[in-house]
């Protein structure tokens, strides 16, 4: 029997949570500093015009993700944050030489694990299926059979399901990229994306200017693509060194960039840098393709701007997916190429035809209905709150100089430890507790990061899982 839901409750609802999501993001970027006493529940109740109960539900929130605490008879403190006692990880300073070695053999050996049940995977940078919408999706996957005039057997158009199309244009106001359907391609998820893209405007011994360090996967892309790579200086907090980049345009064929939310370093790079950067670019003729699978997971209140959001020629062609943020095994993903969308197309019809009809309409509808936000704004939660925890059993259990990152969304926490310490030796001690972790080594070409590693925080927090972070703690320690 459907059941209708109340407007008036549903408007309660979302209003709890905004105020809520805005005052953590007030805490988390330091706006409200540790100690600062917070609004009493009466004046936040008069403030927002809501009940003296909602109120209470909110504070009482904070305090249940750590944020804020009680003190009797003089109400509610900013709590002090354990991950900003850690130091912050350092920028890296990569060689500025492009190559094409073969990425670390670690690589393929931490990710045989993916899949694995009997293993805690701090190494697979995707969300839990506990913290995904499973149950509506197959839902949704019933419906699009339905829909589907011929249930879903025949063939897409070649430029993709005009319903996702449409719902990725629809999205892009929300960071000021203002597209159309028709300047949309589906593709098998976002590494599909890239690859086209790289196929489009590269040939083999052409040099790719990267973030340092890398997502492993793109490393890996660009050497089996016969492409030199070049590692730009990239800082933690604002992402690739723009000077850096001035000196070395010379060398650059294209640039691949992750400007939200990057993995390893979860960094959000400032939207006057992602203007010079795009507007520096196009001035010599350099092609940005722009990965942006992990937007969507901010941190904060509101979406990050994005590369494309300054593109005034069709210079930077973004991609993304739902394969960070939905469903990893979907596959589903797009690319917005501006300039160069007849190459990829071609492309597309050469490598693939076709994207599963299917599932680019199920998630297209999920897209369509709003409850894509609504699980969106359960998860972005869910991965704060992690940082949070994580940064705090590093704080007390991990050895003492340990540096962190300190990411503004996406799912990775990036982990510095003493020189001394090699994360390919605690790979294979903490494999034997059956923990996995990503060595530093493997997001670089380059002999840097082996006291480096990556933890995926897209794991749902329990008990357990503390353990395993202060069973890795110990193991680290021991090998000082």
């Amino acid at each position: 029997m459907k059941t209708d839901v109340n407007p008036y409750f549903m408007k309660k609802d979302y209003l709890y949570n905004e105020i809520a999501d805005n005052i953590a993001n007030k805490i988390n970027t330091g706006v409200l500093k540790a100690g600062e006493k917070l609004p009493s529940v009466r004046n936040l109740s008069a403030e927002h015009g809501i009940s003296i109960n909602t109120a209470k539900r909110i504070f009482l929130e904070l305090e249940g993700r750590s944020l804020i605490r009680s003190k009797p008879q003089s109400g509610y403190f900013v709590s002090p944050p354990n991950y900003l006692q850690l130091p912050l990880a350092a920028a890296s300073q990569p060689i500025p030489i492009a190559n094409n070695r073969e990425p670390d053999q670690l690589m393929n050996k931490v990710y045989s694990t993916m899949g694995r049940r009997d293993l805690t995977l701090f190494s697979i940078g995707v969300p839990s299926g506990s913290l995904l919408p499973t149950a509506k999706l197959k839902k949704e996957i019933v419906l699009a059979t339905q829909e589907l005039s011929d249930g879903g057997t025949a063939y897409e158009p070649l430029q993709g399901n005009i319903k996702l199309r449409r719902m990725v244009a629809v999205r892009s106001l929300a960071w000021g990229g203002n597209l159309n359907e028709d300047e949309v391609v589906t593709t098998n998820g976002c590494m599909n994306a890239l690859v086209l893209c790289l196929m489009a405007l590269t040939k083999p011994g052409d040099t790719l200017a990267l973030e340092s360090p890398c997502y492993p996967g793109i490393l890996q892309l660009a050497v089996s693509l016969g492409l030199k790579v070049l590692e730009i200086a990239t800082d933690p907090i604002t992402g690739i060194d723009i000077e850096a980049l001035k000196k070395l345009l010379s060398e650059i064929k294209v640039c691949l960039l992750v400007p939200n939310f990057n993995t390893p370093l979860g960094y959000c790079m400032p939207d006057e840098n992602k203007r010079k950067i795009v507007s520096l670019l196009a001035k010599h003729h350099i092609p940005l393709i722009e990965d942006d699978t992990y937007g969507d997971l901010h941190f904060g209140t509101q979406r990050p701007k994005c590369c494309k959001s300054f593109d005034l020629d069709g210079n930077v062609l973004w991609c993304g997916s739902v394969s960070k943020t939905l469903a990893p095994g979907f596959r589903v993903g797009w690319v917005a190429p501006g300039k160069y969308k007849e190459q990829i197309i071609k492309l597309k019809l050469i490598h693939s035809l076709s994207s599963t009809a299917i599932i680019n309409e199920a998630v297209g509808n999920f897209l369509l209905t709003g409850k894509y936000e609504n699980h969106l704004r359960k998860l972005r939660r869910s991965l704060t709150e992690n940082y949070q925890q994580y940064a705090a059993i590093i704080a007390d259990h991990f050895p003492e100089g340990t540096k962190i990152s300190r990411p503004q969304g996406g799912l990775a926490l990036w982990v510095e430890f003493p020189k001394h310490i090699d994360t390919g030796k605690l790979y294979n001690y903490a494999l034997k507790l059956q923990i996995s972790i990503s060595p530093g080594r493997i997001f670089t070409l380059q002999d840097q990061f082996h006291h480096c590693m990556r933890l995926c925080i897209g794991l749902p927090w329990s008990n357990e899982l503390a353990l395993k972070l202060k069973q890795l703690g110990k193991l680290a320690k021991a090998l000082l």
